[in-house]
């Protein structure tokens, strides 16, 4: 990359691109680069400055010479650009506003008077079939009210106030359609796959392969927790696949031999091959897209009562106007007051706060499927804890590994990385990332592999059946035994340790120990949410009693459960709520899926198993849990903002009402004013929550 550096400070630089033009294309493909980068904190790319502003984590020279190494070439053999761009987006809204305005300012310095009065009589024609349309179909709506203060205003000839009235609704449209489609644009975009590699099958085996790579034809093998990544037809295997991410249905459906599957959707058992029929991600874009515009779960309850009331408030409206005009007989205090109406603001400006707020949320890298997640959240006042990979890190390390019945311990890690690399669990990533380290290879030579959720691993290896898993599934379930002799080793298994048992034809064949440490937020973020309101704080493991309970005192819940199933903790939520609180489920794995949809609000880490993600309501970054804390502040500043514009809306209306009832304003000050209002109202809706200094800062501050 040919730059330099404008300016720098510590963590952060400022460079410009030495070259004559940044396309938006090269400037997304440029910022998902950097995002992509381990050292990258924070990037923000200009396409019209073709200025980068890159806050960064680590050695100052090796961020450099990664920037420097960088390719276009490269980049775009690696890199899948968004089908839809916010970029782009935001251009074509830009354009659009400073076109609407300086038309609007050309025509009222240079158009000769006739000409104006003919495009403002013109631009009406619209506002006035919108009202007729209305009256047709027997509603009294905003549209209704519109037409006729337009209406009346060109019938009396007071075209400045008709102009003026029209200019403002037409901005507002645009305001209103922007966010709304860069909101949902962003959510979409955020609830997309993200999927950077895939198994391709090949003759040679299995290759784990770019996406960015993957052509038309080619087979890939997708096993049981795994995300769908491109549409396909199966070919090989059978499996039960998820398809809520697109049809809402919590039931999975079964797939086999010719059945097409689609993108986003999760296998939930079994494992199959499929072969790709579309490579472009455009179709679940849409589907998404439609999705969300289509679902309730975008409504929350305070922004349905804003619909209903607005709707309400019409006829109201129409009355006070009547009643005006029959006291008064002034016709000009009449129009006053039709042209004031409850119903544009708070139709306009409560969607938007809702939309903001999933929004700004989605800067926080906290993913929110739905406006009413975030009331719910506002009241909840009892969260739900898994351990792994929530409560403790994403990433487990292996520490040691006890080998036993006379096996050799490398041999035994080979193994267990053989089974493990197949599934989207912590523990399992760190026996893979274990074998990686000792640079043992680990070929496929098992036969197919039966992941029991919950329990562990079971397949064939030289004709034997081979288990890894928990000490309940290996020597309950299955049976297993420790070799005679070696009893009192067992017992003497380190106790600070997490144990995962591998098992070779009956019998014990290795311990591998696994450090499992507490995420260093964890109990100043538990401090923090009982400030915010949280009342009760739990958590649920599938783990020992002695490991859960150590975590449990490190991290300050209140109650804890240890060696639960994932139906127990479904359960156990389903009691929480039956007793009447709200209930906030937090989780990563397979096995918490079912405690996320028993959840009034379900909350996955976003690098745990695909299936948690698409059921779980909210998805956080895996990096700290102090993402909690802040969608919980986010839905309290909501909440406050929705009934700060209630009384805004409600009280400023009311006021030029009296005022144009008294004559103290004429009408065409009153539909200024009140379109000013709910322009204001609306951009105020936009801009982004408080955000209080809560004790994230002082964390941030010491590590």
């Amino acid at each position: 990359m040919n730059a330099v550096i404008l300016h720098e400070s510590s963590g952060r630089i400022r460079l410009r691109l030495n070259q004559k033009k940044l396309t938006l294309q090269q400037a997304d493909m440029l910022e998902i680069w950097f995002q992509k980068q381990h050292w990258v904190r924070h990037v923000t790319v200009h396409e019209r400055t073709q200025c980068i502003i890159l806050y960064y984590k680590g050695n100052r020279q090796q961020v450099l010479n990664s920037i420097k190494n960088f390719s276009w070439d490269i980049a775009k053999q690696n890199i899948t650009l968004p089908t839809h761009s916010t970029r782009q987006l935001n251009r074509e809204f830009e354009e659009k506003l400073v076109a609407k305005i300086v038309s609007k300012i050309a025509c009222t310095l240079f158009l000769p008077k006739p000409l104006r009065i003919a495009k403002i009589i013109y631009t009406a024609v619209p506002f006035v079939f919108k009202g007729i349309r209305c009256l047709i179909k027997g509603k009294m709506k905003v549209e209704l009210l519109d037409s006729i203060s337009i209406g009346i205003s060109i019938a009396t000839k007071d075209f400045s106030t008709a102009g003026t009235v029209m200019f403002l609704l037409q901005i507002g449209e645009l305001l209103e359609e922007w966010t709304r489609k860069k909101s949902v644009e962003d959510l979409a975009q955020c609830m997309s796959l993200n999927v950077d590699r895939v198994w391709l099958d090949t003759p040679s085996g299995e290759i784990l392969t770019p996406i960015s790579q993957i052509q038309v034809g080619d087979r890939i093998i997708v096993r049981v927790g795994g995300i769908i990544p491109i549409d396909g037809e199966i070919v090989h295997g059978e499996v039960m696949v998820n398809q809520a991410s697109l049809t809402g249905e919590s039931v999975p459906i079964p797939k086999h031999k010719n059945s097409t599957v689609y993108a986003g959707t999760i296998v939930e058992e079994g494992e199959c091959i499929l072969e790709v029929k579309q490579i472009s991600g455009q179709s679940r874009y849409e589907q998404i897209v439609k999705m969300i515009e289509q679902s309730e779960q975008m409504k929350c309850a305070a922004e349905n009562k804003a619909t209903n009331l607005a709707d309400k408030l019409v006829p109201y409206t129409f009355a006070g106007s009547l009643l005006s005009y029959i006291f008064t007989r002034n016709l000009t205090r009449a129009l006053s007051v039709l042209m004031v109406d409850f119903s544009c603001a708070l139709k306009l400006a409560m969607p938007l706060t809702v939309l903001s707020a999933m929004r700004e949320a989605g800067k926080e890298h906290i993913t929110v499927k739905g406006g009413r997640f975030l009331e719910i959240i506002s009241k909840a006042d009892t969260i739900v804890f898994d351990k792994t990979g929530t409560l403790t890190y994403a990433c487990p390390k292996v520490e040691c590994i006890i080998p036993f019945n006379n096996q050799n311990e490398n041999e035994m890690l080979r193994l267990a990385a053989c089974l493990e690399e197949h599934f989207p669990h912590s523990m399992a990533n760190a026996v893979v990332e274990e074998a990686k380290n000792r640079g043992l290879s680990h070929e496929e030579v098992h036969s197919k592999i039966e992941y029991i959720v919950a329990h562990g691993i079971a397949s064939m290896v030289n004709n034997e059946r081979v288990l890894i898993g928990s000490a309940h599934f290996v020597f309950e379930d299955e049976g297993c035994v420790i070799p005679e002799g070696e009893q009192e080793r067992f017992d003497s298994l380190p106790s600070e340790y997490s144990h995962l048992y591998l098992a070779v034809a009956g019998k014990l064949n290795a311990v591998i120990c696994i450090s499992d440490p507490l995420r260093q937020e964890a109990h100043t973020v538990l401090s923090a949410l009982r400030k915010l309101g949280f009342e009760k704080t739990v958590m649920l493991t599938g783990d020992s009693y002695r490991t859960a309970a150590a975590i449990a005192k490190q991290v300050g819940v209140d109650y804890f459960r240890a060696e639960v199933l994932p139906e127990d903790k479904a359960k156990y939520i389903a009691e929480l709520r039956k007793n009447g609180h709200t209930v906030i489920m937090v989780g990563d794995g397979i096995n918490d899926s079912l405690a996320l949809s028993e959840a009034d609000v379900g909350i996955a880490i976003n690098d745990g198993a695909a299936i948690a993600q698409e059921i779980a309501d909210i998805t956080i970054a895996a990096e700290n849990l102090w993402e909690l804390v802040r969608i919980k502040e986010i839905s309290l500043a909501l909440m406050r903002r929705i009934k700060t514009n209630y009384g805004f809306v409600l009280g400023f209306n009311g006021t030029l009402i009296a005022l144009g009832v008294t004559g103290i304003i004429s009408p065409a000050t009153s539909a200024t004013l009140h379109n000013l209002s709910t322009l204001g109202v609306s951009l105020h809706s936009m801009s982004n929550l408080p955000n209080p200094k809560s004790e994230k800062i002082s964390y941030n501050n010491n590590i």
